[in-house]
């Protein structure tokens, strides 16, 4: 079974039912304009019910040492960089980074083999005002090619009715799910994250 990152997580009750269903990874949004927004102190109570799982925190053009504090607070795996960080910042975080790129045609490629092969990537949706969340897919097509070349999470408008098809057109390491399987922003569904994982295990 491919990798599964629930990100936006808000409340234990979904962070505990999402890995109950097989989630292996969840994640936290730190940038306080997302409606996914969490607390540091919210999403460290939350991480120590689920130890075993990796937690990732998403920051959107946060600072080196900003990341490092929060990331110690919560107890973070890894952090996702979702913004316009520059690429010097690989190597000043001591934790394992997923870099989060927007999908913009085939120019897409070149940006991600740019990317060190030891930081994840992360493709989403290319939108400079949610940075994540939209509900919208990528281009399939684009993904497929750079998950042929190296390992990737695919994110962008996953929901139980398209997840089959996107994990056997793209063939990404894990997939990345939010919007698709809430209620609102931030709140989870468990019927819509139950039906996720019921198709993911079928493929």
């Amino acid at each position: 079974m491919v990798q599964v990152k629930v990100c936006g997580i808000t409340r234990a009750a979904d962070a505990m039912a999402a890995v109950s269903l097989g989630a292996t990874a969840i994640g936290f949004v730190f940038w306080p304009q997302s409606g996914r927004y969490v607390t540091p102190a919210v999403a460290a109570s939350i991480a120590r019910l689920v130890p075993d799982v990796v937690t990732v925190g998403v920051f959107v053009d946060s600072s080196v040492e900003e990341i490092h504090e929060i990331a110690d607070e919560v107890g973070l795996t890894s952090v996702q960089l979702h913004g316009d960080e520059p690429d010097d910042m690989y190597t000043q975080l001591s934790y394992s980074v997923i870099r989060a790129i927007g999908v913009k045609g085939e120019k897409t490629i070149a940006k991600v083999d740019r990317v060190p092969q030891d930081v994840m990537v992360l493709l989403d949706v290319h939108d400079r005002v949610q940075r994540g969340g939209t509900g919208q897919t990528v281009d399939w097509d684009v993904a497929a090619t750079i998950a042929a070349k190296r390992q990737i999470f695919l994110a962008g408008g996953l929901r139980p009715d398209n997840i089959a098809a996107a994990i056997r057109g793209v063939r990404p390491y894990g997939i990345d799910v939010s919007s698709g399987v809430e209620a609102s922003p931030g709140i989870k569904e468990v019927g819509k994250l139950a039906s996720l994982f019921s198709e993911v295990k079928q493929v």
